[in-house]
């Protein structure tokens, strides 16, 4: 393991030693208070999403301490030993410290400002109001988005987000494939180091956070394979959508007609949003207008969990490695086997291709 690697462990100090760290992606009114607390009471790092309205972050991060109160998980230096998401676009810094005053947090993950000098002063603030104990997590999305946020926002953690991820990402990258030792070269060539970096997209299980790792991550975030865990915030119909969902390369698309159907239309242009191909999204590649497409995108939601699947109009965020999700897990389980089997595979590789 890195020096890199052991100093995301020490300054998230709950984390399972020795195994890589898995993080939880703040999924919008998916990823709440229970969520988080469970991935890190398992010793991961989890998120709660705050998304661009932040008016309930307060109240989700008072319900988030009182749930961690069941738990074993301690305080860590004195706050809630989780993160939380925001959407710098379209959330208030007002809102966001108020709310980390009353309810100081380990983490703050930045994401799609509308330009990446918005990142400084939300980076300056939180560290001002938390004394820097509340770390800066920026997530990006290409090489020259990684090295302009490491040299001016100086983030503790840079999440590195790759063209697999479900729901919102960047229109133009790549797959982690190449986006993630590209990142890590360029920095070496620049003398950009201390920089932790999490590896987003397309990562569900052991053998991708392995790959992950092999290709220069210190750690590894999943999405979707959370939207299977019990603790989610999420409709039956979705989740059962998710587990009937296979071969996500096809049966997932990068498109904004999810975002328009449902009155999002605030995003900077540069994002689009992965989801399920349904027949919201037929009827509009099709030739239907936008606002018919509106008016039966509303009727389906009074379908309620009908309104999805094959025929369904309803939206499911997720990423292309859908079909890699089998079943619904508690999401300690899930971090408990992503971090086992990832240690599995690197041992069997470290042996079969001993010299």
């Amino acid at each position: 393991m890195s020096s890199v690697s052991h100093s995301l462990h020490a300054s998230h100090a709950w984390t399972t030693p020795n195994v890589p760290v898995v993080v939880s992606a703040p999924m919008m009114k998916i990823s709440l208070g229970r969520l988080a607390i469970s991935v890190s009471s398992a010793g991961g790092i989890g998120f709660l999403a705050g998304g661009y309205d932040l008016s309930q972050l307060s109240e989700n991060l008072a319900e988030a301490a009182e749930y961690a109160k069941s738990t074993d998980i301690p305080l860590h230096n004195g706050v809630l030993p989780i993160g939380v998401g925001v959407l710098s676009w379209g959330a208030s810094l007002d809102l966001a410290l108020e709310a980390l005053r009353k309810h100081p947090v380990a983490a703050v993950w930045l994401f799609a400002p509308r330009q990446l000098s918005d990142l400084l002063n939300w980076a300056k603030s939180i560290r001002q109001i938390s004394n820097n104990t509340t770390k800066i997590w920026v997530q990006v999305g290409t090489v020259a988005e990684a090295v302009e946020v490491a040299k001016t926002t100086k983030p503790d953690v840079l999440v590195v987000q790759g063209s697999d991820s479900g729901g919102h990402g960047l229109n133009e990258r790549a797959s982690l494939m190449t986006l993630l030792p590209e990142v890590r070269g360029v920095f070496e060539e620049e003398g950009i180091e201390g920089i932790p970096i999490v590896a987003s997209g397309g990562i569900i299980d052991g053998r991708g956070a392995a790959a992950a790792l092999a290709l220069g991550a210190d750690g590894v975030c999943l999405g979707t394979r959370f939207l299977a865990s019990t603790e989610a915030v999420i409709a039956k119909g979705y989740q059962n959508e998710v587990l009937r969902v296979g071969d996500g390369g096809v049966s997932t698309v990068a498109s904004t007609i999810y975002d328009t159907v449902r009155g999002i239309n605030d995003w900077p242009r540069t994002y689009v949003g992965r989801g399920v191909v349904n027949r919201t999204f037929l009827d509009a590649m099709h030739g239907m207008g936008e606002q018919e497409n509106i008016a039966m995108y509303k009727e389906a939601m009074k379908l309620g969990d009908l309104g999805w699947g094959p025929e369904g109009r309803m939206c499911t965020y997720a990423g292309t490695g859908i079909g890699l999700v089998k079943e619904v897990m508690s999401a300690g389980d899930i971090v408990r086997a992503v971090q086992r089997e990832a240690v599995e595979v690197l041992q069997k590789s470290a042996v079969k291709y001993k010299p």
